[in-house]
Order: C-alpha cells, then sequence, then structure tokens
C-alpha cells in the first residue's frame, strides 16, 4: 500500500498524445480521448471512456459488437449533409434504408487553447476539423468542456459546448434517420451508450417514468439509472439540453443509450454560419428521483 498522500480533489494529466485523464482523489472519472484508433468506417472522433461514477463503477460502453461506433460518449452526426459523422452505414430511407457508402468523416483534433484543473473545477476547450472521407473541410468546431464534483450529490457535472462553423460555401442541412424517414430514430448530437447490465433501465423525464416508451419525448431533462452487475447498485446518468426542452431518443429494453434529440428536424447551416450546442450531464452513484433530477439539471 502506498504511503503517498491522495490528491484532495480533481486531476487532469495529459496521456500519450491521446488522451485526458480526469480524476478526483486519485480516482479515475473519465478518459477523454482526442486522438482515437478508429477504422475510417467508425467515423473517427473524440469520446470520454470508460466513465465512473464517484464510487467508481462503470457507466459507459465502448464498440460494442452490435454497433462498433458507438464510443462511451460522445458529439456525432449521423445526416449532415451527404455526410456520415456517426460511423457505419447511412440511413437514406428513398434508397433502401442504411447503406454503407463511402461518406464516413472524421473529427481531426487541432489542439487545445484551454487546460485547467483546480481542486473544485476542470475546463478543457478544444479546436477540431470535421473532415469529409474525401479530404475536405466541412466544420471547424470549437468545444468546450467544464467538469465540477458534487460529493454532496455522489456525482459529477460535465457541462459541455460545441459551436459548428459551415467552412464550405454550400449551406449544411443537419439531420438524422427519422428527418430521412425512419420513425423514432432521431438519433444524432451528444449521444450516451450504457453499460450492458443497464439493460431495462428506468427512464426519467420531468412529468414521467417508463423506458422505451418515452423515445421522442420533449422535455428539458431526461435520466437513465441502470443496476450494475456483482453488487446490484444503481447509477443514473443524465442529462439536459440547457437551451431548453427538447426531443429525446432514447433506448432501455434491449440496450441503453440517450441522446437529446436536436436533429429530430433538419436544422440548416448557412457557409459561414455557426451552431452552437449546450448540455449538461450529471453521473451519480445511486437511483436519483425527479426532483434531484430536476435541481441537479439547472
Amino acid at each position: 500500500m502506498s504511503d503517498e498522500p491522495c490528491r484532495p480533489g480533481l486531476g487532469l494529466t495529459h496521456e500519450h498524445h491521446r488522451s485526458l485523464r480526469v480524476s478526483w482523489r486519485d480516482r479515475e472519472l473519465f478518459r477523454y480521448v482526442y486522438r482515437p484508433w478508429d477504422d475510417r468506417l467508425e467515423s473517427p472522433r473524440p469520446y470520454l471512456h470508460p466513465m465512473w461514477t464517484l464510487g467508481g463503477r462503470p457507466v459507459s460502453l465502448y464498440r460494442p459488437h452490435d454497433h462498433v461506433w458507438h464510443k462511451g460518449l460522445s458529439v456525432a452526426l449521423a445526416n449532415a449533409g451527404a455526410h456520415n459523422f456517426w460511423g457505419g452505414p447511412t440511413y437514406l430511407g428513398g434508397y433502401g434504408g442504411y447503406t454503407q457508402l463511402g461518406n464516413n468523416g472524421e473529427q481531426r483534433h487541432e489542439g487545445f487553447t484551454r487546460l485547467d484543473a483546480g481542486d473544485e473545477t476542470v475546463g478543457v476547450t478544444e479546436e477540431l476539423t470535421w473532415v469529409a472521407q474525401d479530404g475536405r473541410a466541412v466544420f471547424a468546431e470549437q468545444r468546450t468542456l467544464d467538469v465540477a464534483v458534487l460529493p454532496g450529490d455522489e456525482a459529477w457535472r460535465l457541462d459541455l459546448t460545441t459551436s459548428l462553423r459551415n467552412t464550405g460555401n454550400a449551406e449544411i442541412a443537419i439531420g438524422s434517420p427519422e428527418t430521412e424517414g425512419r420513425a423514432g430514430a432521431a438519433y444524432s448530437g451528444l449521444f450516451w451508450r450504457g453499460p450492458r447490465s443497464f439493460s431495462g433501465g428506468t427512464v426519467r423525464i420531468p412529468d414521467a417514468e417508463g423506458t422505451d416508451e418515452l423515445n421522442g419525448a420533449r422535455a428539458p431533462w431526461m435520466a437513465f439509472t441502470g443496476r450494475h452487475d456483482g453488487d446490484g447498485e444503481r447509477a443514473t446518468l443524465l442529462m439536459a439540453d440547457r437551451d431548453g426542452p427538447t426531443p429525446w431518443f432514447v433506448r432501455s429494453e434491449v440496450y441503453a443509450v440517450l441522446c437529446p434529440a436536436a436533429f429530430a428536424a433538419v436544422r440548416r447551416i448557412g457557409p459561414g454560419e455557426t451552431l452552437t450546442l449546450r448540455y449538461r450531464v450529471v453521473v451519480a452513484d445511486g437511483d436519483l428521483d425527479h426532483k434531484a433530477c430536476a435541481r441537479l439539471a439547472t
């Protein structure tokens, strides 16, 4: 056993020029992999994985065999004009459903302009370029991640903002499989894949509780509570759209996924224009009730 004192608060460590490790009292909260090893067909992009509760329980999944392009918590776009920044096949309703095309783009890390770490907060600002499969730049992005620990709630919080600027000379229409005709499949944007043991977990919004029937519900926040193998304890991941109520994409009965469905309707970005999305993610030990979720979301 080491006699070295435990770090009193948050820590930020740069690892191998590929990832950032955020820890609390020397226990890892997450790794932010900003230079992934992924294959082109998985639309390489930064992601958070593994993710842990303050109590040391895992709350993310990486490359599940059913959807290998699911990577913990990440920002991805399924239908961005002709481009796929999600991974795998593209859904084009009028052309036979899901089809593997030569359109899988990637998000390239350009550099960090802010890396701040204190005992109570960690702040990161990153510059990225979204590059099409043919090498053309599509978006310039500035992404911020601000982390705080909430010991009284046995939780930690991530505020994530992404600002996407269209660097081309034509408008880009961003949608989802739902806007292409697949009802109930409005996944695109901030997306989380939970552990296998979270299948069958409980989903909450301000005025309801359930499972898959809450897919498509409109609310300012949505929370997913699952159970862990081994000790059977619960953990909750909460997401909130910081700009107001939004539709949600969620799955529980087969596997755990959660996504504020910002592109349930097509959103258009003109040349030189910027689209900004702001989210809050809270990871907590235990089963958060509606009252706790509402408080942490705001």
